[in-house]
């Protein structure tokens, strides 16, 4: 049997990890998460939308980055409204950004480290976690290495070990395959569908075959909306040859794409 986390007993469990309806959420002046209505529970789900479909804004705003312009948010249990406290929330919350920052001179170890302390990890605890969660990005030899030494690939890997490092019950991956060589995605995908088997996962990202392979649900946002969500083989069967794409999966998102677009021109 798997070992409570802390960041489980930091909020209460809830059936649905992300609640949102017609949530909306702005960049700037921008809406560019417009009155999304969402729901997501234990499992990896794969968040697909052209470039300006509002993806990293509505994880910005699930990781309690962004305060909502309207409607409604719930994560975890706790209401993001900017009045209730976040920080319970925040404990049992694991996030990497598309752009994530870091110290360059710090190694890989006191850089997980480091973000352990941030999310309020009990101090005897941090050590044994922080060398579970390099170990599971296959970062082992690179541990004392410094940050600014490290290839492109091995750095997003760090940014992976200190998303997971608190043991999440959400888990927020904004293109977390990005620098990968083919291998390190195939690894990856291999983590998300374990990480999924006890927390709800959400990973953004441009490429459908990898929501294909490591995700149980699909879902699809244009706009600032949600325009699809289900099961990846459901995906594959809403295209056809004549839709563009190499697969099953990126026909049917192409057509559900291009009905969207149809609709709202209407």
């Amino acid at each position: 049997m798997r070992a409570v986390s802390t960041a489980e007993t930091a909020t209460t469990t809830h059936p649905w990890a992300v609640q949102a309806e017609a949530l909306k959420v702005r960049a700037g002046r921008h809406l560019a998460v417009d009155g999304l209505d969402l729901r997501l529970a234990t499992g990896v789900h794969g968040l697909l939308g052209p470039n300006g479909a509002g993806k990293t804004t509505l994880m910005r705003a699930l990781a309690t980055v962004l305060k909502p312009a309207g409607g409604r948010l719930t994560v975890l249990g706790r209401p993001v409204d900017g009045r209730a406290d976040l920080r319970p929330a925040r404990r049992a919350l694991g996030y990497l950004p598309q752009h994530f920052g870091y110290y360059p001179r710090f190694t890989v170890r006191e850089f997980v480290t480091y973000m352990a302390w941030l999310k309020e990890m009990p101090k005897v605890a941090i050590p044994a976690a922080t060398q579970r969660a390099i170990d599971r990005v296959g970062l082992s030899a690179k541990a004392d290495a410094r940050l600014r030494t490290l290839s492109g690939g091995m750095l997003r890997r760090a940014g992976v070990a200190q998303a997971i490092v608190n043991d999440p019950q959400l888990l927020l991956m904004d293109e977390p395959t990005v620098g990968l060589d083919p291998e390190q995605r195939l690894d990856l995908r291999e983590l998300l569908r374990d990480l999924g088997t006890d927390a709800c996962v959400l990973v953004s990202t441009h490429l459908v075959e990898d929501v294909v392979a490591a995700c149980t649900e699909v879902v699809l946002v244009n706009e600032g909306r949600l325009v699809w969500q289900g099961a990846p083989a459901a995906l594959a069967a809403h295209g056809d040859d004549g839709h563009a794409g190499d697969s099953p999966a990126e026909r049917g998102y192409s057509a559900l794409l291009r009905r969207h677009r149809a609709a709202a021109a209407r």
